[in-house]
């Protein structure tokens, strides 16, 4: 080689991607770590394999050989993510690292002939390693991340990226009031708390902490976040058998009672519905007369003609005076000791989470109608894109149903059974979204949303932040409801509502 213009000198890391052998500048690199599990990016452009976690981190991994031109291939033990430093948090995933290498100006070529570009290829220049170990080609990242990216050619601060969730503008629902309403399975029957006592919802810890001397009811501790949660049976509480439910299946409801929160252990979520405050009606007297007037059911909820009936509880009345005061009084030693905290400037919000094969995406839940099964029978309609399913009647309401997988250009569930439909509203729309089951209902301030990654408007559009959950090795992205539709079908369903409107549907 003839050396001409140069890149600079000094040490360079060197790595394969198949048979080629390339080089980044060792300036550029902060550390080499094994492939972090990923969460993927629906729509996201094909460069980007996830977003990662690095030691509580969000980090987005960028695949090296998708931004080349190159084939995808499986996984390798060997495969590494190089984490860069070049001001924009990201890695990039190689097949494997080679060596730290050194080479001088006067061993580095820039010119285009010699060095040998090949398709997709941005170089800064090529070095021969020593003992005849094969060229190595410098490769320009910010220009290749660019190109893959399409750098929206700005940075925002902080607090414009974790921008307020989205705001779901209320609907005229004519004279029908409606509550929703968290439903779940106890001892085979299905009861319910209103969503607005209900913080989160939780799967059951694998290992609970447990207390000596404790009332059976009392299940143990576990820790949320860094926080102490005492979780308690509902099967007891509500005179059940303690016999517990199929493992797995479990769910924790996070409610907050005397003050305190408390952890109450259901033996399986069921919805999340709108009920007809019409059809909620209190308990019968004869029910409400027994144990001296005290009762755990606060209404009931008539659902499908009659044919569903929830029990609706009453947090406040599921303990007994003395376990109300306990409750309370703790609460307010633990007040009375603790250290003067900062006044709380931040809001805090409420997520449904999904899932989408292995990846979970998270809505605000102002933005969700219900969560419901999904129905056997979708009529289908002509003329319109794959996109839309079709349409239910639910509860005499037409409402189109969307099929997130096929949304997504994902590959059909290989399961039906956990599928669910989510029911969520727009300014201006509502829609039905069928996605691969329903996980949790999560809490969070503004300052443990990660912001989304800024790379590409599409994905700064749809991503509007990241909940990363190191001590349980989750990543959920939350999106902006408004951009699970595009422009193109907010169109189309804007003249469906307008269809549905004149024939009075």
């Amino acid at each position: 080689m003839h050396p001409q213009h140069h890149s600079g000198s000094g040490r360079f890391l060197t790595f394969h991607l198949g048979d080629r052998l390339y080089a980044l500048r060792a300036e550029d690199v902060r550390e080499v770590i094994r492939l972090p599990a990923m969460a993927r990016v629906p729509q996201g452009p094909p460069a980007l394999l996830g977003i990662g976690n690095l030691r509580g981190a969000v980090l987005p991994v960028a695949g090296l050989r998708q931004m080349l031109g190159m084939a995808s291939s499986l996984t390798a033990p060997t495969a590494r993510a190089i984490v860069l430093d070049i001001g924009t948090p990201i890695a990039v995933a190689v097949d494997a690292v080679a060596a730290l290498e050194q080479a001088s100006k006067e061993q580095i070529d820039t010119r285009p002939k010699e060095i040998g570009a090949q398709a997709g290829e941005r170089l800064l220049g090529a070095f021969a390693i020593a003992a005849d170990k094969g060229v190595a080609k410098i490769l320009d990242i910010k220009a290749l991340l660019e190109a893959a990216f399409a750098s929206r050619g700005r940075t925002r601060h902080r607090d414009a990226q974790l921008r307020a969730v989205p705001r779901v503008q209320e609907e005229a629902l004519g004279a029908q009031e409606t509550e929703t309403l968290v439903t779940f399975d106890v001892a085979g029957q299905e009861f319910a708390f209103p969503l607005a006592e209900v913080q989160e919802i939780i799967p059951a810890p694998a290992s609970i902490t447990a207390l000596a001397h404790s009332e059976a009811v009392v299940l143990g501790l576990t820790s949320v976040r860094d926080t102490l949660l005492p979780l308690l049976s509902l099967r007891i509480l509500l005179g059940f058998s303690p016999q517990q439910a199929q493992p797995g299946r479990e769910k924790v409801l996070v409610l907050e009672v005397g003050g305190a929160r408390v952890g109450l252990v259901a033996d399986r979520a069921r919805a999340i519905l709108a009920a007809d405050t019409s059809r909620v009606d209190p308990i019968p007297p004869a029910l409400a007369a027994r144990t001296a007037g005290e009762s755990r059911i606060r209404s009931v909820y008539r659902g499908q003609a009659g044919r569903r009936l929830i029990s609706i509880l009453s947090a406040q009345q599921l303990f007994r005076e003395d376990v109300m005061e306990k409750l309370s009084a703790g609460q307010r030693s633990r007040t009375e000791h603790a250290e003067p905290l900062e006044p709380r400037t931040r809001e805090e919000s409420t997520f449904l989470v999904f899932r989408l094969g292995d990846d979970e995406l998270g809505l605000p839940i102002d933005a969700v109608v219900e969560v419901a099964r999904v129905p056997d029978q979708i009529t289908r309609l002509p003329k319109t894109p794959e996109f839309l399913e079709g349409v239910i009647n639910l509860r005499g309401d037409i409402l189109p149903v969307i099929d997130q997988r096929r949304r997504f250009d994902m590959s059909p569930c290989p399961s039906s059974a956990a599928r669910r439909l989510i029911v969520v509203k727009t300014e201006r729309h509502r829609a039905g979204l069928i996605v691969d089951g329903v996980s949790d209902v999560l809490r969070s301030s503004a300052s443990a949303v990660e912001p989304a990654p800024e790379l590409t408007d599409d994905v700064s559009r749809l991503v509007h932040g990241v909940i990363n959950l190191p001590s349980s090795n989750r990543i959920v992205l939350l999106l902006d409801p408004m951009e699970l539709l595009t422009r193109a079908e907010r169109g189309l369903l804007d003249k469906f509502e307008a269809q549905r409107g004149r024939t009075g549907a």
